[in-house]
């Protein structure tokens, strides 16, 4: 037989809600359609800097804008995820989201496409075959396939913008 004891005077401690956090965890957003875009663009970014990195680029003026170009745009599209991700934009409605993403992605694009346009024209510097030949050229292709992700997530900022806009 159990006895429980009752003691006068005595309370149960007061429950506390854990999940007080003001930054929320988005799970669903790398599903969306902004968010696979961004996640190609770092993913197909990082190629970029990578194959350029991994050769002698430093000979050539081209190249290290590319590596600029290529890195920061890297490092600000990771931000940028990770602001949308864990509800930053939802949690600081002081800044104009949807405008500096729109600025963001449209100013990428076109960085991206002298940058994509500067790294093709380099290939032709190096020996065909030859290591420095084949990481160019790939980040070449790389580079113009960014440039096309940036694309999407510039008319995906605008039709949102656009949206925004007409609600106003």
């Amino acid at each position: 037989m159990e006895r429980t004891a009752v003691m006068p005077g005595r309370r149960s401690p007061p429950e506390y809600n854990i999940s007080t956090s003001t930054l929320a965890f988005d799970q669903h957003f790398a599903t969306t359609a902004k968010g696979l875009l961004l996640l190609a663009e770092i993913v197909c970014g990082m190629l970029v800097w990578i194959l350029v990195g991994g050769t002698d680029y430093f000979h050539l003026s081209a190249l290290c804008w590319v590596m600029f170009v290529a890195v920061l745009c890297w490092v600000l599209t990771i931000c940028l995820f990770i602001i949308y991700l864990i509800g930053v934009h939802n949690r600081v409605p002081q800044v104009p989201w949807t405008m500096l993403s729109l600025c963001w992605n449209c100013s990428a694009t076109a960085l991206y496409l002298v940058t994509a346009v500067a790294d093709a024209i380099s290939v032709n510097q190096a020996i065909r075959g030859r290591h420095n030949y084949n990481c160019w050229a790939a980040s070449a292709f790389f580079a113009f396939l960014t440039t096309l992700c940036y694309a999407g997530s510039s008319y995906l900022s605008y039709s949102t913008w656009k949206t925004s806009k007409e609600e106003q």
